[in-house]
């Protein structure tokens, strides 16, 4: 008899080559009926795989979230017999799980387009209905590649050929149609259900290589619920509309052309949104006593030699060399800079800890195929700082950081945030014993933050995705409908102080070397602003927004009184503009709210007797009347920014 342990701790004893489907059918006719997988000792499993030993079991339903993948990547293997069904004669090559879907390549002389869609459904749809079996084979290496090469698979030869030797060869049948595949697989395509949907077809080279064939690479999404799906569509509806990209186009924020692909051409709009969000952290770093700094943009290679940098990130930096047979590269980061700034004169204990930090402009090369307007680019801005401390101040200073990126996340609207512990790569620089300790101080410190957050804030831990030097928080913020973004870090470094021989005297009056604390909050400004474009719809909070009032007038009548408001506003520091063309009040209405102006004030000769303004806000079909006075007050209060705010309350 073998024991099957349980993830509550249960054990059953139970016959060597029991499947997991034998173990679900044991507990339950009902989780028989709801298992589609079962993880042995932590590995994703067919629910059919027999289990000879003692093993960690767990059965995998359904509407688990490990379920997710299996449902998408059975989907690609039923995308895939469609194809063949409709269209004799493709070949078909890879078919991976992706995020919040799925994708297969195939060859085919004339590409696929979008209008082959409502086919390949419709007969997706067919073969999913016919719930065939999922059954494993393990095949021979010539019997494969005799097999695929008698169909003309010539891509499934080669991928054979890539299988390493010793490896089992799979083979998955889905009644007569069958692939080549490491599975896992649920039970029968039935289990995929209905909410699927093909999303868009394009070009990809065979291997990634464009010295090889263009195949024709069809992306789908499949859900567990057709709920989830529309939700997931809608999401995508959501954000076409939300693109930062589009509207930064609709309001004259930025943009960017070939002569410079990356570097981003701001407009005096889009710079007065980038300059408010730079004006907002420098007060908070005043109120929490960072020393601002700025370290040269362009240094010396042997500067980064010995930062090591240049072995571990000299393909995504920009070099030059100069006559006399000196290279420099444009800094890619900060980091480097301020160690020197820290060594220029003799430092105490009694000087930390020293907080550093810069707005720094740096530059790092992307490929251009992954540019993609201000979320990845090659010249940014970074909020950068460096904390220098000693091994005791640490903790305290990576929870003065957390409170620091969690109240500015919140000034911003984020309320959502995951932390996450990245911990030491394969790769790396620095002893054992200086990474067992850094590790174990941030781990208690991710204890102290989600504590203290009352379960407000979600933590975790990301085991191999620490920096090369040292330890990282991440933070992660969900925005408006729902995504993602990783934003800002946390990370201790014992590494590069050392590197330079940077050092403070200690109170027994010998040297140390001090521990240098990586941390941005935004991370890179212009990214951050994009994500805050989509995360607003471009519609800003008063305090940030580029043109905060538009004053503008019904009849011309009313243009010196218009004109006096304006005035009197930009007197007081709100950004107002005046708009008295000779257009019709809704035709002006209906354009400033397209480049989404929050505050329209409407004048005509009414207002201009009477000393008030009607007021029109973004997204508002309400219309308000109120004196200039209150006007002027209402607008003070509310695009002062929100640290501000807190310093007068």
């Amino acid at each position: 008899m073998i024991t099957l342990t349980f993830p509550d701790g249960a054990t059953r004893e139970m016959e060597p080559g029991v499947s997991g489907a034998d173990v679900a059918l044991a507990i339950s006719k009902s989780l028989s009926k709801k298992a589609v997988a079962s993880k042995i000792n932590g590995v994703l499993s067919d629910l059919s795989d027999p289990i000879h030993a003692d093993a960690d079991i767990e059965i995998v339903t359904r509407d688990a979230p490990e379920a997710l993948e299996l449902i998408r990547h059975d989907c690609a293997h039923v995308l895939a017999e469609a194809v063949q069904d409709l269209f004799p004669g493709t070949q078909v090559t890879i078919g991976p799980v992706i995020e919040n879907g799925f994708y297969y390549d195939f060859a085919r002389d004339e590409p696929f387009s979008v209008d082959d869609f409502a086919a390949i459904e419709k007969r997706m749809r067919q073969i999913i209905e016919r719930d065939a079996p999922f059954t494993k084979e393990l095949w021979s290496r010539d019997e494969a590649k005799a097999f695929f090469a008698e169909k003309g698979e010539h891509y499934k030869v080669e991928l054979v050929d890539m299988i390493p030797e010793g490896e089992d060869l799979k083979i998955y049948r889905q009644g007569d149609w069958l692939d080549l595949c490491r599975g896992p697989h649920m039970p029968s395509v039935g289990k995929i259900g209905p909410a699927f949907k093909l999303m868009k077809v394009a070009g990809a080279y065979w291997r990634g290589d464009a010295n090889n064939p263009m195949l024709s690479r069809i992306y789908g999404t499949a859900w567990a619920s057709e709920k989830e799906l529309k939700a997931y569509l809608h999401m995508l509806e959501e954000a076409e509309k939300r693109d930062h990209r589009r509207l930064g186009r609709e309001m004259d924020l930025y943009h960017f052309q070939e002569e410079g692909p990356g570097v981003v051409f701001w407009h005096p709009k889009g710079w007065t949104v980038f300059q408010e969000m730079i004006s907002y952290m420098r007060r908070r770093l005043d109120d929490t006593g960072y020393q601002e700094v700025n370290a040269p943009q362009i240094l010396d290679k042997a500067l980064w030699e010995t930062s090591g940098h240049w072995d571990w990130y000299r393909e995504n930096m920009f070099v030059t060399q100069t006559e006399d047979d000196r290279v420099f590269a444009i800094k890619p980061m900060n980091c480097p800079g301020h160690v020197q700034i820290f060594k220029h004169g003799l430092k105490s204990y009694r000087d930390l800890p020293l907080r550093l930090s810069e707005f720094g402009s740096v530059s790092r090369y992307e490929p251009s195929g992954a540019l993609h307007g201000l979320m990845r680019v090659r010249a940014f801005t970074q909020d950068d700082a460096h904390i220098f401390c000693t091994e005791d101040q640490m903790a305290e200073e990576c929870l003065k950081i957390n409170d620091l990126i969690l109240s500015t996340y919140a000034d911003f609207g984020f309320h959502e945030i995951v932390v996450k512990l990245s911990t030491r790569p394969e790769k790396r620089v620095g002893s054992d014993e200086l990474w067992d300790h850094a590790e174990a101080v941030m781990s208690e410190v991710l204890k102290t933050i989600e504590e203290q957050s009352e379960g407000r804030i979600k933590t975790d831990i990301l085991p191999g995705e620490g920096a090369f030097y040292g330890p990282k928080f991440e933070y992660t913020l969900r925005d408006a409908i729902g995504r993602e973004w990783q934003c800002g870090t946390t990370q201790v470094d014992f590494n590069l102080p050392e590197r330079f021989g940077a050092f403070f005297v200690d109170a027994d009056g010998e040297k140390k070397t001090p521990v240098m604390i990586h941390r941005a909050i935004c991370g890179s400004m212009e990214r951050f602003l994009g994500i805050l474009i989509e995360d607003y719809a471009g519609h800003f909070p008063l305090w940030l927004a580029p043109t905060q009032v538009v004053v503008t007038t019904i009849t011309s009548a009313a243009d010196d009184y218009a004109a006096e408001v304006a005035q009197k506003l930009r007197a007081a520091g709100v950004r107002a503009e005046l708009d008295i063309r000779n257009e019709k009040i809704n035709y002006k209405v209906r354009e400033h709210s397209v480049t989404k102006v929050p505050l329209i004030f409407v004048c005509g000769n009414r207002e201009a007797e009477e000393g008030t303004v009607n007021i029109r806000r973004l997204g508002s079909k309400d219309q308000t009347v109120m004196s200039f006075d209150d006007a002027m007050a209402m607008m003070l209060e509310e695009m002062t920014p929100p640290d501000v705010k807190r310093r007068k309350g």
